[in-house]
């Protein structure tokens, strides 16, 4: 698996607007584009600094989701994903 690739997954899906399912899970606007420049930090250094950058990364996507009531659903599913990779990432990299 790719992380990169992984990453740049999830960077598409949350550039699309938002459907009437997604709004009525909590997503909004903002909330899609913050969440989507979060991970397109994380892509581009990993990029730019290689692998071991993973190691400085500290994702809390899901506490972001919870603290604005984002409920389970599409995004939240590709979100949850994305950081969970990226936390299996930093683990195997210590």
């Amino acid at each position: 698996m790719d992380l990169i690739a992984v990453l740049g997954e999830a960077v598409a899906v949350l550039k699309a607007p938002l459907g009437r399912e997604d709004v009525a899970q909590g997503w909004t606007d903002e909330l899609r584009r913050e969440i989507q420049e979060e991970i397109s930090v994380a892509r581009s250094a990993l990029r730019r600094h290689g692998p071991e950058t993973v190691r400085y990364l500290r994702p809390r996507l899901d506490e972001w989701m919870a603290r604005e009531g984002v409920r389970p659903g599409r995004l939240h599913d590709v979100v949850t994903r994305t950081q969970r990779l990226l936390t299996e990432a930093r683990a195997t990299a210590r």
